[in-house]
C-alpha cells in the first residue's frame, strides 16, 4: 500500500508505530472530562472480557500549561550551571578514567572542574542573552481537556451494551 504525499512523492504508508495507533472505522463510545474516567471505562470493558485491543483513548482540546516555579537570578543560573557541569564532568571523568593511565582521582576531578567551568560560562551567557525577558523558571506540560473513548465499528454495539451496566460511565445526555 503506498500513498502520495503533497509533494508528489510516494510513501510506503503508515509505519508499524502509527498503524498500532489506528482503528479501521472508529466510533465514539463516550467523552470524559478527565483521563481517569476514560481509563475506568476501558478497564471495565476489559473486566467484562471485551476485546479492548479495539479501543483507543484520544485526548482532545489540547492546552499548554506553564507552572512558574521560581525567580531566576544571576546567582541561581550560575549555581545551576556549575552543578550541572560538575555532574557531567564526573560522568565523563569516570568514563575517561577507564582508559586513561595515571591517577583516577586526578582524571575525575579535572573533568569535573572543566565541566563545571564550561557549563557555568555557558549558562551565564545564555541567561545574559535573554536581557531580562524571562527571569523565571517554569515547568511546561501539554494536557487534554477532554478524553474520548473510541471503539472499532464492528464491536461498538457490544461496548455500548456493556457500558450501560457501569453506573456513571456514560455522560448524561441532558447536561
Amino acid at each position: 500500500m503506498s500513498m502520495t504525499t503533497p509533494g508528489g512523492r510516494r510513501s510506503a504508508g503508515a509505519t508499524g508505530a502509527t498503524r498500532a495507533l489506528r482503528l479501521e472505522f472508529p466510533q465514539s463510545l463516550a467523552v470524559y472530562d478527565d483521563y481517569e474516567q476514560a481509563q475506568r471505562t476501558v478497564d471495565f470493558l476489559s473486566d467484562e472480557h471485551f476485546p479492548v485491543e479495539n479501543c483507543m483513548i484520544v485526548g482532545t482540546d489540547l492546552k499548554r500549561i506553564e507552572r512558574i516555579t521560581g525567580r531566576l537570578t544571576t546567582g541561581r543560573v550560575a549555581v545551576g550551571g556549575f552543578a550541572s557541569g560538575a555532574w557531567f564532568g564526573l560522568f565523563i571523568g569516570l568514563i575517561l578514567s577507564i582508559f586513561a593511565e595515571g591517577s583516577v582521582l586526578a582524571t575525575v576531578l579535572s573533568s569535573m572542574a572543566f565541566g563545571a567551568l564550561f557549563f557555568l560560562i555557558w549558562a551565564l551567557l545564555g541567561y545574559g542573552m535573554t536581557r531580562g525577558r524571562r527571569d523565571f523558571q517554569s515547568v511546561t506540560q501539554v494536557v487534554a481537556t477532554r478524553y474520548e473513548v473510541l471503539v472499532e465499528h464492528k464491536v461498538a454495539g457490544r461496548a455500548r451494551e456493556l457500558l450501560a451496566q457501569l453506573p456513571g460511565a456514560l455522560p448524561n445526555p441532558f447536561e
